[in-house]
C-alpha cells in the first residue's frame, strides 16, 4: 500500500478526476458526512447530491458537485465514484449552494410526483365507486344477461 489514494470520478459521459496520491477525502451519504484515509476498509455506498472534498499531493483542496452516485473503496487505496452529473470546482461555498439548489428541487420534483400519483389514485377510486354504485352502469353500457333471458341468452 503506497499510503495514499486513487481518485476517480466519471460521469457516463467523461472522466472528472483520475488523480494519484491523495491524501484524504471527505463525502457523504445518507447517515452523513464520513472520511475516507488510505488503508481504509472495502466499502460501498450511494452519494446523494452532495460536495466531494479531497486533498491532493501538495495539500491543495480540491472540490466537485455531485448530482448522486455510487462510491467504492477497495483494496484500501483506490476510491471510485460513478456519478450522474458532476462539477469541478475551485469555490466551496458556491458549489456548496449549487448543491443546495439542486437538493431542493429534487424534493420538489418528488412532492410533484407524489401529488400527481394521489390524483390519479383518487381519479380511479372514483371511476371504481361509479362503476360498482348500485344501479349505475358505470358508463360502459348495461352488461349481458346471464339469467337465460333476453339479449344474453345462448341457442
Amino acid at each position: 500500500m503506497s499510503g495514499r489514494l486513487h481518485l476517480n470520478i466519471t460521469t457516463p459521459m467523461d472522466i472528472l478526476v483520475e488523480e494519484d496520491g491523495v491524501r484524504a477525502l471527505r463525502a457523504e451519504d445518507e447517515s452523513g458526512g464520513f472520511g475516507i484515509l488510505p488503508g481504509h476498509t472495502d466499502f460501498l455506498t450511494v452519494l446523494p447530491a452532495s460536495v466531494v472534498r479531497w486533498t491532493g499531493r501538495d495539500g491543495t483542496r480540491h472540490f466537485c458537485a455531485l448530482r448522486g452516485g455510487l462510491m467504492t473503496v477497495t483494496g484500501g487505496e483506490r476510491v471510485a465514484i460513478a456519478c450522474r452529473e458532476g462539477v469541478l470546482g475551485d469555490d466551496l461555498a458556491v458549489l456548496s449552494a449549487d448543491v443546495a439548489k439542486l437538493r431542493a428541487d429534487e424534493r420538489d420534483a418528488d412532492r410533484r410526483a407524489r401529488i400527481e400519483q394521489m390524483r390519479l389514485h383518487a381519479s380511479a377510486v372514483r371511476q371504481l365507486m361509479r362503476y360498482l354504485r348500485p344501479g349505475s352502469d358505470g358508463g360502459l353500457g348495461h352488461p349481458p344477461s346471464i339469467s337465460g333471458h333476453g339479449e344474453g341468452r345462448r341457442p
